[in-house]
């Protein structure tokens, strides 16, 4: 089978096309056939060397991806081929609260990832995709959607009528703007992009705001709602947006603290306090909350917002446009 791996120096010019073996599935494995793989800004982190200095050398890359069950070990029962199905981001978070050995299981980091025509699974690592959805679109789901829905769902206790600040239209935040207003709520998202900001108003966004062309984007959010502030911010930026959020979200409201898009470095923990703030540090999500998240998903019949398809032989290409920033929603990779 052909799998991408990620060589040295790492960089997206490091992945090198290789020839594996097909896997046999053992005891409570299956055997999936990949159909598609998204990516994600932590993907781009791995490839190019800037996530840990400890991944394993030739490290098959990428956690979102979905395919078809061709083959199952003995023992195995969630699962039969035929099956459409996901990888959950850590293969070994079932339910309950995260600990050290869950997080190790994360694939594309700590093991292997899904940039490969087969992928071998326990079978309690997967779940069953929206029938609704492409492989295209369902392969959105492990990183990006799971962690909107945490965010703001699981652990934001989001509720009808609350106020939803989304930062960029990259696959956290649009997810999280699809999550809001089929939950009721309204949102406002920042970019700086007219256009891009067109699009998400098409996607039901109430407010929006050029961060570009307005800097102090935060007065805007408090303008916005009549200087209460937000009750959730999806916060993806890191340490270069987080003053601001502090200050465009209400007294005790909620940030969900997802990426560092802006890089590392300090913030000044006082507004927090002095608001009551609640920041949770969000890392993906269990697969009790991806089953949960597809039922909300197939009952609202909700499509992920895709920006471009590439094919298989075209996977650096893909991490390329990812790193450029211009996509709107999720870059996919369909093999």
């Amino acid at each position: 089978m052909k799998v991408f791996e990620i060589n040295q120096p790492s960089g997206i010019d490091s992945l090198t096309l290789s020839e594996r073996p097909n896997p046999k599935p053992g005891y409570g494995q299956a055997l999936v056939n990949m159909k598609a793989v998204s990516l994600n800004f932590r993907d781009l982190l791995v490839v190019k060397g800037a996530y840990s200095r400890n991944l394993p050398p030739g490290l098959v890359p990428c956690s979102d991806g979905v395919g078809e069950v061709v083959e199952v070990g003995e023992g195995v029962i969630r699962v039969k081929p035929g099956d459409r199905v996901a990888g959950i981001f850590m293969q070994t978070w079932i339910s309950g609260e995260l600990d050290e050995g869950k997080a190790k299981s994360a694939l594309g980091g700590a093991i292997d990832g899904v940039l490969a025509e087969y992928v071998l699974f326990h079978e309690d690592g997967l779940v069953r995709i929206p029938e609704h959805l492409s492989y295209e679109e369902a392969a959105t789901l492990p990183c990006a959607a799971v962690t909107a829905w945490n965010g703001l769902i699981t652990s934001g206790g989001l509720k009808p009528g609350d106020t939803v600040l989304v930062l960029g239209t990259g696959g956290v935040s649009i997810f999280a703007l699809q999550f809001a207003k089929i939950s009721g709520a309204s949102v406002i998202a920042t970019s700086s992009s007219d256009e891009k900001l067109e699009r998400v108003k098409g996607l039901g966004a109430s407010d929006i705001i050029n961060y570009k062309s307005e800097p102090d984007w935060e007065k805007k959010v408090l303008e916005t709602t009549g200087r209460r502030g937000v009750d959730h911010v999806v916060e993806v930026g890191g340490a270069g947006t987080l003053p601001k959020s502090l200050r465009a979200v209400r007294m005790g409201g909620h940030i969900s603290l997802i990426g560092v898009l802006t890089g590392a470095g300090e913030a000044n923990p006082l507004p927090a306090v002095m608001k009551n703030v609640r920041i949770q540090g969000i890392y993906v999500g269990s697969r009790d909350m991806f089953e949960a998240m597809n039922r909300a998903i197939t009952f609202n019949r909700l499509h992920p917002v895709i920006d471009r398809v590439f094919s298989f032989e075209e996977s650096k290409e893909a991490f390329g446009y990812m790193e450029s920033g211009a996509h709107f929603g999720k870059v996919v990779i369909r093999l």
